[in-house]
């Protein structure tokens, strides 16, 4: 039975954004659907990696055509760093019920500077259940870039071949894979629980 799980957080443990909060963002920036969200994507590598959030959203007005003052870009920044601290309970459930087994945890997560104060201040109870917490904004780098895994399996002390990891991204579970870890495409707490005690 595997003694260290790695978990993504965006769509594994912490949910996406609600449509209610992603309206929100678009009323805010004045442009609405998929020009907005290709233009907010397109961003969004460098802005995991460590840009700023003030010159993320310059990118982004650029990429829309559009100019956004200062007020509006406060706004914009506020309004994003919310629309991602929502998690999953059971998934944090589980994140303490794995902790209790005495498994070793990591987390491999591509997030932004601003957010990582805003979600460890609400959720540092269960983030505490760690090991180690590795963003990418504070690695310079964003999976699935293979130095994210190396950098991640060196905090945690153990070769790749010694983790199993969770991501709800097929990309970033065959780049895990490629440096030698087992992963797994995350559906739900019930498919970790059972893959977790299959595995060997």
């Amino acid at each position: 039975m595997p003694q260290t799980i790695v978990f993504d957080l965006f769509g594994v443990i912490a949910r996406t954004q609600a449509d209610e909060a992603r309206r929100h963002i678009e009323e805010l920036a004045g442009v609405t659907g998929e020009p907005f969200w290709d233009a907010y994507w397109a961003g969004r590598a460098a802005y995991d990696a460590g840009l700023s959030s003030r010159d993320y959203w310059a990118d982004t007005a650029g990429r829309l055509g559009v100019s956004f003052d200062a007020a509006t870009v406060d706004a914009l920044i506020q309004a994003d760093l919310e629309s991602w601290t929502r998690v999953d309970e059971r998934m944090v459930e589980l994140v303490a019920e794995l902790a209790g087994q005495g498994r070793t945890l990591g987390l491999l997560s591509n997030i932004i500077e601003d957010l990582v104060p805003v979600f460890e201040g609400l959720h540092g109870h269960w983030l505490g259940h760690f090991t180690a917490l590795t963003y990418s904004c504070r690695i310079g780098v964003a999976k699935p870039d293979p130095r994210a895994y190396e950098i991640c399996v060196r905090r945690l002390g153990v070769a790749p071949a010694d983790v199993v990891f969770f991501d709800d991204s097929e990309r970033n579970v065959v780049a895990a894979r490629a440096t030698g870890m087992a992963a797994e495409v995350f559906v739900s707490p019930e498919q970790v629980r059972k893959i977790l005690a299959t595995a060997t």
